[in-house]
Parts: C-alpha cells; sequence; structure tokens
C-alpha cells in the first residue's frame, strides 16, 4: 500500500483527491496538509512514503527545501505538480531530485498512474514538462540565460517580477537585504539588463518567469 500525503493550498483539491482514492486498494491519502511546516512533521513521523507537493504551497518559499528533505529522505518519493510556469519550476525541481513533476491540469486517473509508476521507481514528466525543457534546450545558447542563473536567483527573480522589494525578498527568504541586493545585481548582469523593468521583461520574454 502506498501511504500519501497531499500537500496543497486548496481545500477543495483535498476533498477531491481524498474522494478518488478513498477506496483505492493501492494509494491511501494518509494525510492532507496546507502548509510546508506540517508537511515537515508529516514526513518525521514515517508514515507516508509519497507525498504530493504544490509548488505554490504556503510556507514553500524556496524550493532549496525540497532538496534539503531529499537529501533527509532518500526513499521518500515526492511528485510536484503545478499551474505555474514549467520553465521557471521544472529544471531546479528535477535537480533537486523529486520523482515526478506533472501539471494540474492532468487527470485523477493520470496522477494515480504517476503514483504508482514513481512507487515502482519510474521517474515521469508530463508531456508539458518535456516539451518546455526540448524547447529550451533547442534555444540558441545566447538565449539559454536560465541556464545561467542559479535556483536561488530564479526565486528572487520571481518575487521581484511580483513586486516585491528587495526588503520584502529578504524577509521571505530569510536573508540579509544586502544579500538581495547583491543578487539582483547578478540578475542584472547575467540577463544584460540595466534596470528592474528591462531585467522582468527579459525574463517574462525567455519564459524563466
Amino acid at each position: 500500500m502506498i501511504t500519501l500525503c497531499l500537500a496543497d493550498n486548496s481545500p477543495v483539491v483535498h476533498l477531491g483527491i481524498q474522494t478518488y482514492f478513498k477506496n483505492s486498494a493501492t494509494i491511501k491519502v494518509t494525510d492532507v496538509v496546507s502548509n510546508f511546516d506540517d508537511l515537515l512533521a508529516k514526513i518525521e513521523t514515517g508514515s507516508i512514503n509519497c507525498v504530493v507537493l504544490d509548488a505554490e504551497l504556503s510556507g514553500l518559499n524556496s524550493i532549496l527545501k525540497i532538496k534539503k528533505i531529499m537529501q533527509e529522505h532518500s526513499k521518500l518519493h515526492v511528485i510536484f505538480y503545478s499551474n505555474v510556469s514549467d520553465t521557471l519550476y521544472a529544471p531546479p525541481a528535477i535537480k533537486c531530485g523529486v520523482k515526478a513533476y506533472v501539471s494540474k491540469n492532468i487527470t485523477l486517473a493520470e496522477l494515480e498512474n504517476t503514483i504508482i509508476r514513481v512507487n515502482n521507481g519510474e521517474y515521469v514528466f508530463s508531456s508539458e514538462v518535456r516539451k518546455a525543457i526540448e524547447i529550451l534546450n533547442k534555444t540558441k545558447k545566447s538565449d539559454r540565460l536560465f541556464k545561467k542563473l542559479s535556483t536561488r536567483e530564479i526565486e528572487v527573480l520571481r518575487y521581484f517580477s511580483d513586486g516585491k522589494k528587495n526588503k520584502e525578498v529578504a524577509k521571505i527568504l530569510g536573508l540579509d537585504e544586502k544579500t538581495i541586493s547583491t543578487y539582483k545585481l547578478r540578475l542584472l548582469q547575467k540577463l544584460s539588463v540595466t534596470n528592474l523593468l528591462d531585467l522582468i521583461n527579459k525574463a517574462k520574454q525567455l519564459e524563466i518567469i
């Protein structure tokens, strides 16, 4: 039996997935959580072997937290699912060691199949993710600027695109404001722009955010 924890902000999603798997002989949804701290607590109990994780889960302000989970719980299967641009989350999520990355647009039957395949040792990435990565890999080298950006730089860039100021980003990520200023300078240099507006516009043009 696959013991599953669903980590998602939406009670509607909780209900839908719990209802779907209610009578499953293969997958048991033992826990549902709506924030990252509660997810960590469930993982520490050792009672679950698979997590379906919303990329926008409350409290998950850095994808590096997923990397830490994977390092500390190597036998845990993590399935990332999201409506956010695949070019933003897929590459760093895969690098962190998630076993699957799928779109929230898939059916529950497809999600079930993904969970089972991951439990059997497979890595599963949706057609949307594969297509996004393929497109990025085919772009001109000069345009593949996302590969020059670290996971942290992408995170900082994302918050800038949401209208956050240096101080706000620093507070969210638990970093010094000067550190955020350094990241901003690096981003400007790496994307060859001179101001924040052009930085965000170029990032959107390249589908980094």
